[in-house]
């Protein structure tokens, strides 16, 4: 498939079938993680793999938003070994987000739906999985299969117009 077949069809599911994911497909995701770039390659992803039913309960402690996903995927980053520049961003936050990119891409590929989740209790992530306190906690992604329901959200074929959204040289209404 191609790439751009492969980015149009892949939308944020939120009706998973409990079909469990093989766990060479896992592992395919988790090797596409393991190969995104990083700032200063310093790879400071520390990601949970979460498919047993106490640990899926777990996560629902933490986030209503599993959709029935039987594998959710924790997304952290160590922030003692990620790069810093203090006048831009924290590159954890942007490490971890090109990782779990990579991974939602390679696991569309392979047939298994994702969705990048932010509502969730971060604190209490922490506590149900004992997540040390070096590692932010980002996002959780679960994964599966599509299930009877699936289908994208209303809002997902409506995109702004490239121009609204990409500016040549400078921003039109550019004021010094």
């Amino acid at each position: 498939m191609a790439f751009s077949e492969l980015i149009a069809e892949r939308f944020s599911e939120r009706h998973f079938a409990p079909n469990p994911v093989e766990p060479e497909k896992i592992e395919a995701i988790m090797e596409a993680g393991r190969l995104a770039p990083t700032a200063r390659n310093l790879q400071p992803q520390r990601i949970l793999v979460v498919q047993s039913p106490e640990g899926l309960e777990k996560i629902d402690r933490a986030s209503n938003c599993r959709f029935g996903a039987p594998c959710v995927f924790v997304l952290a980053y160590d922030m003692n070994v990620a790069s810093h520049n203090p006048d831009v961003v924290d590159f954890g936050i942007i490490d971890i987000s090109i990782v779990g990119t990579h991974m939602m891409l390679q696991a569309q590929e392979l047939g298994v739906h994702s969705c990048w989740v932010g509502l969730i209790d971060p604190p209490e992530l922490r506590r149900q999985f004992h997540i040390p306190r070096n590692l932010r906690i980002v996002s959780i992604m679960p994964m599966g299969y599509p299930g009877p329901e699936s289908h994208p959200a209303h809002l997902h074929e409506e995109s702004q117009p490239l121009n609204a959204l990409f500016f040549k040289e400078q921003y039109p209404d550019a004021t010094e």
